[in-house]
């Protein structure tokens, strides 16, 4: 437009015309040029001259001061919460989108462009305490020096609705005895919840378990909480979704506990670490979830919920077995495996094995003769026969 007035001798008028533009507009753009020359070409910034509205530089230093703290300490540092910590510990209202702005304009953003969108998500959540439970555990690798240390286990019991970390305890290998013995220790302390949700791993559930052997067994964790009349819900398999409570707690947990400055070489040495972690988590870290509350203060904040089930099912199945050439059948009880004695007259014969919780039958598959009938004793591996004397505690005398 410069050009076309000043070189080409059009008038102003026409070359606005020519250009959609207001002939004030290609008045000024000449001014200009005549003004200041070649540098009349070069673009211009649009930024007003004064921002009265602006953040003052004193918030944004503190926002980004706050996120250096809590990244450093391993816990969220995410807009919502620094806009928390903003208005409680320093009385300075931001918007979550102005400290957003901010964290982004400083480099501080990490961009995440596969990331599902919160919205296509179906969220749920109990409508009391102890309603129901979520349950997992995930791995750890303690610290052994300059090369990594032994790959270790925690376990996790969350309460649903307030998101309150009921046993964090880590072990070795978490076996069904561990799940049991925690479960009951967090039912001793908070009481027995109406439902536990978790996902199919064999410490807490034998449904997918393979092998006829197997099939339709109740491990330790079951028959806990059909004792208690507890409710059992199981996700759905590859979908961890629907225990995303949980899942999401051992993100931040093994967070926190990589940004401490000496990590834990010792099972011993982790478990006071995941106490403490508790005791952060639990009473002093807002969840953004719980309006901004302390998981604490909403498990408090509500009645708590029971079991509902007090008529729990019986644990009934027929198993199909043949009796071993030392006249013995084995029997999972309660996760645990029981030899039963027969006799070796009826060695390598089909039984049907008629279950009814510790009430047992033991039948021949051919003729339908009862062969035996007992009461297990989960406390013993082998249960003698009644016309033997137990190995265990009688002694045959020398002939």
């Amino acid at each position: 437009m410069i050009t076309a007035v000043v070189v080409e001798g059009r008038s102003q008028s026409e070359v606005a015309r020519a250009y959609g533009v207001s002939q004030p507009w290609v008045s000024r753009l000449v001014a200009r040029y005549r003004v200041e020359g070649e540098a009349a070409f070069t673009p211009r910034s649009r930024r007003p001259a004064r921002s009265p509205a602006a953040t003052s530089p004193l918030v944004v230093e503190l926002v980004l001061r706050l996120r250096k703290q809590l990244l450093e300490q391993g816990l969220d540092a995410g807009a919502h919460t620094l806009c928390w910590h903003l208005l409680e510990h320093h009385q300075q209202q931001v918007s979550a989108a102005t400290v957003w702005r901010i964290l982004n304009r400083h480099g501080q953003i990490v961009p995440a462009p596969n990331k599902r969108p919160r919205s296509s998500y179906l969220r749920f959540e109990a409508e009391l305490p102890n309603q129901m439970w979520q349950t997992d555990f995930t791995h750890y690798r303690l610290a052994a020096g300059p090369a990594p240390g032994a790959d270790v286990e925690v376990l996790n019991f969350l309460d649903d609705h307030s998101r309150y970390l009921l046993a964090a305890v880590a072990a070795r290998r978490v076996t069904g005895a561990l799940v049991v013995e925690v479960f009951r220790a967090a039912v001793t302390t908070h009481g027995a919840p109406a439902s536990v949700l978790s996902d199919n791993g064999m410490v807490f559930t034998t449904r997918f378990a393979g092998g006829r052997a197997r099939a339709k067994t109740r491990n330790g964790f079951e028959t806990e909480l059909a004792r208690l009349g507890i409710e059992q819900k199981n996700s759905a398999p590859n979908h961890p979704q629907t225990c995303g409570k949980v899942e999401r707690l051992h993100q931040t947990q093994k967070r926190w506990l990589r940004a401490q400055p000496e990590q834990p070489t010792t099972i011993t040495a982790l478990q006071v670490l995941l106490e403490r972690f508790a005791d952060e988590y639990n009473t002093r870290r807002p969840h953004r979830s719980l309006a901004r509350r302390t998981p604490l203060a909403a498990y408090l904040a509500r009645p708590r919920a029971t079991p509902g089930r007090l008529d729990s099912p019986a644990d009934v199945r027929v198993r199909r077995d043949r009796v071993d050439t030392s006249g013995v059948v084995t029997l999972r009880f309660h996760g645990r495996l029981h030899h039963i004695g027969i006799g070796r007259a009826h060695a390598r014969t089909h039984v049907l094995l008629l279950v009814h919780d510790r009430h047992i039958r033991v039948i021949n598959a051919t003729t339908g003769d009862l062969i035996r009938e007992l009461t297990l004793d989960p406390s013993r591996d082998y249960q003698p026969r009644r016309d033997q004397p137990d190995p265990g505690t009688h002694k045959t005398p020398n002939p």
